[in-house]
Order: C-alpha cells, then structure tokens, then sequence
C-alpha cells in the first residue's frame, strides 16, 4: 500500500445520518490520510430533512446520489452506499475508504473491505454503536471536529490580540482509569528490558486496539501532553544520531 499521504480514498457520506454543518472540518481532517478521488453523498433529496446539504455539494465537489425511500422509518441510504462501495473496490483505483456514518449497518461493509486490503476510515458522531467503530482501522468523531466561535466580546478581545482563530471543541472524554490502563498495557506490550516504549509505536499499538483513540478526544492536539496530564509516566526525548535536531520520545510507567 502506499504511504499514508498519497491513499487513493473513496468518500462515502451518509446525508440522512451525519450533519452537514462541519463539512469543511471533515474534508481537512480526510487530507491528513490521502486524496479523495471518489466523493459521494447519499440520500432520498425530495426529504426535507436533508436540504441543508445542498448547499454545501457544490462548494465541496461532492456528487449527489440519489436513493428513494421504499419504506417508512428505514434509511434509504445503505443499500446504494454498499453497492457503491463494492463497484468502487472492484475498480481498483482506491487505497482506501472513508464511511461517513454513525449507522451500525455499514459494519459489515468496512468489516469487507479490510478483508480486501483496504484501510477504512470512520466519521461519525458520538453515539456511533461500537461494532461498526471497531470494524475501522480508524474511527473519528466528528465532534472534536467542530470548532466553536467566540462570543462577540471575547472575539473583539481575540482581534485586539491579534488572535481570531475558533475555540477548539470541547473534550468528549475523561482521561479516566480506563485510558491510564489502555497505556499501562500497551507500554507493558513494547517495552525493552528498561520499561521504556517508543511513542511512536505506542500511538499505533493503541490505534490498533481502540480505533477511536484520538487525544483530541480528551482536549489534547497531541499524544505526548495528554501522557503528561497523567502525571503517572517518565518520558525521555532522545536526540537521534543523525540530526540533533529530531528527537524520539520514549515513555515508561513511573
């Protein structure tokens, strides 16, 4: 597979179970993993419920499909994003996958397509079931996406100080008992003779058992100052011996 920046991905975008308000944050977030070549929306568009999206396919080159509702109560989109999807991995022009949805029925979907060798990439809110957040190789949710804007007195305060940047969402979750153990355990997994674990394969170590660890899901941009805000682990930065200017951090349990 090629390197994580330059995947081929497929965007697969549930209209009927995602807002559309944070599509822009969306299609950054996506950038950090590959291009997309592919970027489909599904829905039944003579809904009400959906006509916010119009607005925004245009903008962000996004193809409407459209899928009738042969049924009340039933989300009309799930059987044409699979169908879809399995033309899509037949062409064999993608990498990967990105399945825009809090909807469990897409589980055995992105289940299928790792069976295929290709990554899969979740979107969806915080109450996306846990089965089709495990059948990712990365899940994210779309709150700590959303950015806030400043109420208009703290904004004239962020314009005086040169700084008018959003608010960053809040935390979603508590660095808890059960994140110090997912450390504990993954650190125990990697360590050398000295207790020590590289961070970097940490960070991987834990994507694989949990794939909707995001420290940005407990208010941190990064993984080194959410291990410290535990106060229960020793990190060492260590120069590299070509460049000493790079450093590799290595983290143990105190």
């Amino acid at each position: 597979m090629e390197s994580i920046n330059e995947l081929r991905l497929a965007i697969l975008i549930d209209a009927e179970n995602i807002p559309y308000a944070n599509i822009k944050e969306m299609f950054k977030e996506i950038a950090k993993y590959g291009t997309p070549t592919f970027k489909r929306i599904y829905a039944d568009w003579t809904k009400p419920n959906v006509s916010g999206w119009k607005s925004v396919l245009l903008e962000n080159a996004i193809t409407p499909i459209q899928q009738y509702s042969y049924s009340s109560g039933k989300n009309s989109s799930d059987s044409a994003m699979i169908i879809d999807a399995m033309d899509i991995l037949y062409t064999g022009k993608v990498d990967g996958f990105c399945i825009v949805s809090s909807d469990s029925d897409f589980t055995r979907l992105a289940v299928r397509l790792r069976e295929a060798g290709m990554m899969v990439i979740g979107i969806g809110e915080k109450k996306t079931p846990a089965p089709f957040i495990s059948s990712c190789d990365k899940f994210i949710y779309i709150e700590i996406l959303r950015v806030i804007e400043p109420a208009p007195s703290l904004k004239n305060d962020l314009k005086r100080n040169k700084k008018s940047d959003p608010i960053e969402a809040a935390p979603i979750k508590k660095a808890d008992q059960e994140l110090a153990k997912l450390l504990y355990d993954s650190i125990a997994d990697l360590a050398d003779e000295n207790g020590w674990a590289f961070l970097g394969g940490l960070g991987h170590l834990i994507l694989k058992k949990n794939p909707d660890f995001d420290p940005r899901n407990y208010g941190f941009t990064k993984m080194l100052p959410l291990i410290r805000s535990l106060h229960k682990f020793e990190i060492d930065e260590r120069q590299s011996g070509k460049n000493n200017n790079v450093r590799h951090v290595y983290v143990r349990v105190k």
